[in-house]
């Protein structure tokens, strides 16, 4: 069996190999992430990885495997910033105030479908103009939902989660090694060979 990921997150796949997985190819799928009309944000997320599944081609012995991360403030999904203006306001929004994140993962061989998602709650420090300013010119901020790495600097500004940490960087480890194993995967948690 092929492991495909369908996602060209590099983070994704530094996950992976901390459980010894390593992709036999990256397919990230080309689809539209607009969120729907008063759609809100849990819902989303599991569509937007049952949507990326379904949109990688793959032969009778490849094993998909695809994520989503949406960052919730309320009932407000937080994506990707279109642009440093857009990442402060994210970030003023987030300021001292608890969020969701939730990543869903879902799996697919053949006609057959695994899916999972992820609750973690998020709490950011109260962050000033100046953490603010520095946080958006480190650039970290790009391609990140919410507009933040938990992960990089703005670990610095979280004092707490509830939940997985793993998720939040934008695949739950404990599950999605629980999913492979569901479809017949290999889950080596010795890690990779030295």
């Amino acid at each position: 069996m092929r492991l495909i990921l369908g996602s060209a997150s590099p983070r994704r796949r530094e996950l992976l190999a901390q459980i010894g997985v390593t992709p036999d190819e990256v397919r990230p799928p080309d689809i539209d992430e607009t969120p729907r009309k008063s759609e809100t944000p849990r819902p989303y997320c599991i569509r937007m990885a049952a949507d990326k599944v379904a949109a990688v081609s793959a032969g009778a012995d490849e094993l998909v495997l695809c994520a989503d991360t949406t960052v919730a403030a309320g009932r407000r999904i937080l994506g990707k910033p279109a642009d440093e203006t857009e990442a402060e306001r994210f970030l003023r929004l987030l300021s001292g105030r608890r969020h969701t994140v939730i990543t869903a993962v879902a799996l697919k061989l053949g006609a057959r479908v695994w899916a999972r998602e992820v609750v973690t709650a998020v709490k950011f420090k109260r962050l000033s103009d100046e953490e603010i300013g520095a946080y958006l010119r480190s650039g970290e901020w790009r391609g990140k939902a919410g507009g933040y790495a938990i992960h990089g600097l703005a670990g610095a500004l979280i004092p707490w989660i509830s939940g997985s940490f793993t998720g939040v960087v934008g695949l739950p480890l404990t599950e999605t090694a629980n999913l492979l194993r569901a479809a017949g995967y290999p889950v080596n948690l010795q890690g990779p060979a030295k």
